[in-house]
């Protein structure tokens, strides 16, 4: 049974793949699915106010357990009446547990784990990780802390996110499979732990929440398997896919794949992490409904905007983006995209946008970041009509670069 304020609901009309097409209730509001949801890591989507999220049809944004519980505390953020008054954004909302810094502190980020690196020069703040949590230092003031599961599901109660997500080991690629499997095990022994805790802290959020199991196993399929029976057989209300999806993107598509055949139909399903354009159409196939990913704001902030390849410029293999620093663009009068209707296509063109990154100024960063986040949404407006009618692999020819 779903919590109150809470259904889901969904049509599928193709025989060629499990593509769906849904509806997510919550108490902050519907959304239409599949949909791509924005970091706002800090309580705050980078240089965007909440009304030019809306404006350019963003419907669900997520926040960071672990950044807020260092800043500024969750008690701070339920006295201002939680994520979703405080931020003014009064939409669906999720956040994450911590976990994926429980991995990322330890070991590197998830995009070099999919490559399958692990090597950065950053300095590791996790400590250690036992079966009673995972400690670590903060980024801070060097204090430390140790995050457990029932700690992880107090401060999301506190953050008041609407979907909130079990705490887990995010296992990195570079382990072996016996290593994968007790963290794994570890990780079942922390949702059980988690959803007791949900349970007995019902009181405490401004408003009804939901709790998602999280699916690890590495690239092993037989551990998929149990980790997909084990979410299965508890009554939470969706399902993440997380972990290591392995070495490569033919890995990775493969690993998506077995688990989403494996899990129950009735539930939304996050994926964690993923959201490259060619990603989203191959986890659509597969029935995956809600995407997060840093991609889109932060490559705005590096001068990166999001293209179709009708509009890529350059030398070499065509990319999903534009490097709006590059020379090429210092006197091109074109917006970036034509076909795209937010602020920034209709007011800038790519001549204004290289001079405000040439000149560092903060403007050319909200742009960016605006455009990309109107071109995710667009794209998944786009694809979810491509489901009503049948025509996906029509859609994907126009979206991804062959």
């Amino acid at each position: 049974m779903a919590p109150e304020g809470f259904d889901f609901q969904y049509t599928s009309s193709s025989t060629a793949h499990k593509g769906r097409r849904g509806t997510l209730t919550t108490p902050h509001g519907t959304l239409e699915t599949p949909a791509f949801i924005f970091c706002a890591t800090k309580a705050s989507v980078k240089g965007l106010m909440p009304s030019q999220l809306r404006a350019v049809g963003t419907q669900i944004i997520l926040s960071n357990t672990y950044h807020l519980y260092i800043q500024p505390g969750p008690e701070q953020v339920h006295g201002l009446g939680g994520l979703q008054k405080m931020t003014g954004w009064n939409g669906p909302m999720l956040t994450d547990s911590g976990g994926f810094q429980i991995f990322s502190l330890g070991h590197g980020s998830v995009a070099e784990e999919i490559k399958g690196r692990r090597m950065t020069n950053r300095p590791k703040s996790m400590l250690k990780i036992t079966e009673e949590g995972a400690m670590f230092r903060s980024y801070k003031d060097g204090t430390k802390h140790l995050l457990t599961p029932e700690k992880s599901i107090q401060i999301q109660r506190h953050l008041g996110a609407d979907m909130i997500l079990v705490l887990d080991e995010c296992t990195p690629f570079h382990v072996d499979k016996e290593y994968t499997r007790r963290s794994m095990h570890m990780s079942h022994r922390w949702a059980e732990r988690s959803f007791v805790e949900f349970e007995r802290t019902h009181h405490i959020p401004h408003a009804p929440q939901s709790l998602y199991g999280i699916i690890q196993g590495g690239v092993y399929p037989d551990l998929r398997r149990e980790g997909a029976d084990f979410v299965n057989n508890l009554p939470f209300f969706g399902h993440a896919v997380g972990g290591s999806l392995g070495a490569d993107k033919s890995q990775m598509e493969d690993v998506v794949s077995l688990t989403m055949s494996l899990l129950a139909p009735e539930r939304p399903v996050h994926l964690l992490g993923i959201g490259g354009i060619r990603d989203i159409f191959h986890g659509v196939r597969q029935g995956i409904d809600t995407f997060d990913c840093v991609h889109p704001t932060r490559l705005a902030r590096h001068g990166g905007a999001l293209i179709k390849p009708k509009f890529w410029e350059g030398q070499g293999k065509p990319k999903e983006h534009l490097n709006i620093r590059n020379q090429i663009f210092a006197n091109d009068p074109k917006p970036l995209d034509p076909e795209c209707g937010c602020e920034t296509c209709q007011t800038f063109s790519r001549g204004y946008l290289h001079h405000l990154f040439k000149a560092k100024e903060m403007t050319g960063l909200t742009a960016l970041t605006l455009h990309n986040v109107a071109f995710m949404n667009r794209l998944m407006a786009d694809i979810r009509a491509a489901l009503e009618t049948d025509t996906l692999d029509q859609l994907e020819a126009e979206w991804v670069i062959s």
